[in-house]
């Protein structure tokens, strides 16, 4: 079930009929909550369509034709027509709609297409203009649209038209833009609720409070959202804090002025102020997620052998720390593998060939280890493997399969083929979790005595403790030594 989920898209490029009926079921639905909401006749308290239907036009590239912008204004005509008596004022009204859909879609359209990619904290602020500019052409032709069928001038009606389509598409394009499938990475507790639980706290506090200021009052717990959540969480909750508030000053639930609560110049501020607060903290949000992401590609370029790409010798250590959290016993094999006469490799083939050579070895190797296991290179030409083998016989079985496949595989170097051999020492020993790093350092030494004895004792030979490697197959191969 997580899987279709997570995979789920509701508009694809080879399904033109589909996305038209998803397009104009979307549209009708989020006009029904609109005009829902309006205040008199053409103007509303919260206006979603043109913000919700601009993210999806701007999320789905593909959506960015005529005729799914087309679908979408018929589907605003055929509404005001069952529902409106505004007549020909309907098709300038609903144009003006589409004017902020088309602004913004095409400019993100157009921002993806040069490679820069929403959410980023460059393009937050870009998203902020976008709306800025959308909101500015639409309120344009909306107030005009609008003169005949309300008594309001057209001042008045710019300023409405203008504040709520900025307001409400800066609330809710980000959510839109950056909204994915949530994925649990550890157990909830209670605390990861608190940045919630203040959120709450402080938009009551604004209706118990009152003021201009009061508004601003969500923004600390906005903010300690975006520290604490993803980006995604993080533009939802302040997609739901600003609708919220706008809301709740438009019914003068929330009293910032000693005025009538559905006065324009009013509802101009609130908006305004809401929607400025609103990119603060996804701006925040957007930084942080650029922070951690910069964190976490400086600790795989730590934790990563570059060339070989499996740990390095402190990522291994990292890794062994970590399981040191799963609270369970286990047997330790630890094995140190050593290509045989690598240094002949790069004096007759060069450097560039040997490079190769140890990234082939590391990605058979660990093929063979699979899941079971661990592989760290620990420098040069010198790996390490670590594996819960179940006793010490299961450990040597898979060292001699690393060492019989690396034996059998030709590596290939600009039509040339060569063929490796490699010496491996192993220790093994049961430890405990909260030992495991300890037990691996006494184990690395043994295995690195063991490892010694296989290159003296002629190479292409795993050596172990006798009691280890009683039942290998081929002695004269595979020694064990006390």
């Amino acid at each position: 079930m997580r899987s279709a989920l997570t995979t789920f898209k509701p508009f694809l490029p080879v399904a033109p009929l589909r996305n038209a009926v998803g397009i104009f079921v979307l549209t009708t639905l989020f006009y029904f909550i609109g005009a829902e909401m309006r205040l008199v006749e053409a103007l509303s308290l919260f206006w979603p369509l043109n913000g919700v239907m601009a993210g999806v036009f701007a999320r789905y590239a593909h959506l960015n034709r005529l005729r799914y912008y087309a679908v979408s204004y018929v589907a605003m005509l055929m509404y005001d027509a069952v529902t409106t008596t505004w007549g020909i004022a309907s098709l300038v009204i609903n144009f003006s709609n589409m004017v902020f859909i088309v602004t913004v879609a095409l400019l993100v359209t157009r921002d993806r297409r040069k490679g820069r990619l929403i959410p980023d904290p460059i393009n937050a602020l870009r998203l902020f203009n976008y709306c800025l500019v959308a909101a500015l052409l639409c309120a344009l032709v909306g107030a005009m649209g609008s003169v005949g069928i309300d008594s309001q001038t057209f001042w008045p009606l710019y300023a409405d038209w203008f504040s709520e389509q900025f307001s409400t598409g800066v609330l809710i394009l980000p959510c839109l833009l950056t909204i994915k499938m949530p994925q649990l990475k550890s157990p909830l507790r209670a605390k990861h609720f608190l940045p919630v639980v203040a959120l709450i706290v402080s938009v009551a506090a604004s209706v118990v409070i009152g003021g201009a200021g009061s508004l601003a009052f969500p923004l600390p717990a906005l903010i300690w959202c975006a520290v604490r959540y993803s980006l995604p969480a993080t533009c939802l909750l302040t997609f739901v804090t600003g609708g919220v508030e706008i809301m709740l000053v438009a019914s003068s639930i929330i009293d910032i002025a000693v005025a009538t609560p559905l006065e324009t110049p009013m509802m101009f501020s609130a908006r305004l102020g809401i929607a400025t607060m609103a990119i603060c903290p996804v701006m925040v949000s957007v930084s942080v997620a650029a922070i951690n992401s910069l964190i976490h590609q400086v600790s795989l370029r730590a934790d990563y052998d570059f060339l070989t790409r499996v740990y390095s010798r402190s990522g291994l250590y990292e890794a062994l720390k970590h399981e040191e959290s799963h609270r369970h016993p286990r047997f330790l094999t630890v094995m140190l593998l050593d290509i045989d006469y690598f240094k002949s490799i790069n004096d007759n083939y060069g450097h560039e060939c040997g490079d190769k050579v140890l990234a082939t070895f590391a990605e058979k190797v660990q093929q063979v280890v699979g899941e079971e296991g661990m592989v760290a290179r620990m420098g040069g030409e010198e790996f390490a493997v670590v594996v819960n083998s179940g006793d010490a016989r299961q450990g040597f079985l898979l060292a001699e399969r690393i060492r019989e496949s690396i034996a059998s595989h030709p590596f290939t170097w600009r039509q040339q083929t060569l063929f490796l051999t490699v010496s491996i020492g192993l220790g093994s020993a049961k430890s405990e979790s909260w030992q495991l790093t300890e037990v691996f350092n006494k184990l690395m030494a043994e295995a690195d005595e063991y490892l010694y004895r296989s290159k003296k004792a002629g190479r292409n030979r795993t050596s172990a403790r006798q009691d280890d490697a009683h039942l290998v197959m081929e002695p004269q191969k595979s020694t064990g030594q006390v």
